[in-house]
């Protein structure tokens, strides 16, 4: 009898106690060697004073096992709870989100029948660190956040996801065009990594552009890398071209620990009423399998799920002119189970190959750069002012800078407003005003910083945060303003 595998599992919110009980027996009816030990996360976590969502001894399960099969579950409305999901994989460095998205015609309804793509997302950083801020009576703040070594890791295993796999193209989806900085940092290194990879073929798109093509001809991709705000949305709208979100299941893949989960969400309102379909979870389960080295187990399985739809053996979602039966969760579970060790006969027969051993990659996932000379040379102040006008707020501040400053611009949500700005522009209360070195070659000091906010503050000048300005090896660390 072979070792079994310790895995971490959660029942979850709504219909998850229902799609885990599903799933956990199809697994144990083919063979699977599991030793699952059951924690407690979500939505009455929450509600009994746990804000994060979790206790201390599921994190300690999850940090032991290294592997969590995950139902879905449910975020309290109001009171400022945080998304466990998102936190579970930031904490866990769960990186890579990967979202198989496959058409099953013609038992499963889709106008695109030949669909077969993968959306990898990067799971870490974007506007999901959550850094917000209230700044004015007006304004309120979201940080979106993109480092180096988060886009290597994310866009190198898309690369290596797509070599292991037999994929043929991998497409980069960004908005540069306007986020030049942060998003073109994701497609500056996309441009250097896929070099590495000749075999593949590779391109990059807009995100809007792009998304359009997903919805209209999603046969032209195959595998697609993209930061985490774009991922997370047009993987779902992959999910739903292929016919169900209810099919779709996931992986989220760290250095460490592997997370694996349906995508859709806790359903409450058709909970504990036998109505779900479990193949998201199940099809999440399947990527574990092969995850944790059984892929002998995980190709039976889902061979016989894919027997079980052709069989027209189908849960209410996926009611068409292909049902012949229409089932219950616990029902198709049932039906899964009794097609173990058939083969489907008009989709392919699935074969698996274990994951490796170890790391996901023989080449390193990221390179720490060598420190650039960094130089500061001016602040973005951030100033609540709601009576005054750029000229005003222009004048104020130009006679209050020390002399090694020089106000250069205002802007307002970020477009310039001063010197030179246009009446028609609307302005709100909060103002970014740049002030650079007054002596170009001079290099300013945070003592320097230290005096200007002294200053502000002598006339009641409301700043609200600052920015400094620094060049990295000589290149502007900063963006211009709109129309500057």
């Amino acid at each position: 009898m072979p070792n079994k595998t310790p895995i971490t599992v959660a029942t979850g919110d709504g219909i998850g106690p229902e799609i885990m009980a599903a799933t956990m027996r199809i697994l144990e009816a083919a063979g699977a060697q599991l030793a699952p030990e059951f924690i407690d996360i979500g939505e009455q976590v929450y509600l009994a004073g746990n804000s994060a969502g979790i206790a201390p001894e599921a994190w300690a399960s999850l940090r032991r096992t290294k592997v969590f099969l995950k139902a879905p579950i449910t975020t309290p409305q109001g009171g400022g709870y945080k998304s466990l999901n998102v936190t579970v994989r930031k904490t866990l460095g769960l990186y890579a989100n990967v979202r198989p998205c496959v058409a099953y015609a013609p038992f499963v309804t889709t106008h695109f029948p030949t669909m077969d793509l993968v959306v990898i997302r990067e799971n870490e950083e974007d506007l999901y660190a959550g850094i917000e801020h209230r700044q004015t009576d007006e304004e309120f703040q979201c940080l979106k956040l993109i480092t180096r070594p988060g886009c290597e890791k994310i866009v190198r295993y898309a690369f290596e996801y797509a070599l292991a796999h037999g994929r043929k193209k991998v497409t980069c989806m960004t908005k540069d065009n306007i986020m030049k900085m942060s998003d073109g940092l994701f497609h500056k290194v996309f441009d250097e990594i896929k070099v590495e990879y000749p075999g593949i073929a590779s391109d990059h798109m807009i995100i809007d552009i792009g998304s359009a093509r997903l919805a209209t001809h999603p046969e032209q991709f195959d595998v697609i890398v993209t930061l985490n705000l774009y991922g997370d949305i047009i993987s779902d709208i992959a999910a739903d071209l292929t016919g169900s979100v209810g099919l779709g299941g996931s992986a989220n893949i760290g250095e460490h620990v592997a997370m694996f989960e349906a995508i859709h969400g806790s359903a409450p309102d058709i909970a504990g009423q036998d109505m779900a379909n479990p193949s998201g979870l199940l099809l999440g389960a399947v990527m574990m399998l092969v995850h944790i080295r059984q892929a002998e187990v995980a190709a039976r399985i889902h061979n016989a799920w894919l027997r079980t739809i052709e069989d027209g053996v189908h849960t209410a979602d996926l009611h068409s002119a292909h049902s012949a039966s229409h089932v219950g969760c616990a029902a198709f579970a049932d039906a899964v189970i009794a097609r173990l060790g058939q083969q489907p006969q008009t989709f392919g027969v699935v074969a698996y190959a274990d994951a490796p051993p170890a790391a996901v990659t023989a080449k390193p996932l990221y390179t720490r750069a060598k420190p650039a000379a960094k130089k500061l040379v001016g602040v973005d102040v951030f100033v609540h002012e709601a009576q005054g006008n750029a000229d005003y707020l222009a004048g104020t501040l130009t006679a209050l800078a020390p002399m090694q400053f020089k106000l250069q611009m205002i802007t307002n949500r970020g477009v310039k407003v001063w010197p030179g700005g246009f009446p028609e522009t609307f302005c709100t209360d909060h103002w970014r005003c740049r002030f650079l070195a007054a002596d170009s070659q001079r290099e300013l000091h945070h003592g320097d910083l230290v005096e200007l906010m002294q200053a502000l503050m002598q006339r009641n000048v409301d700043f609200i945060k600052t920015e400094n300005l620094c060049t990295f090896d000589g290149e502007r660390g900063f963006a211009l303003g709109q129309g500057q």
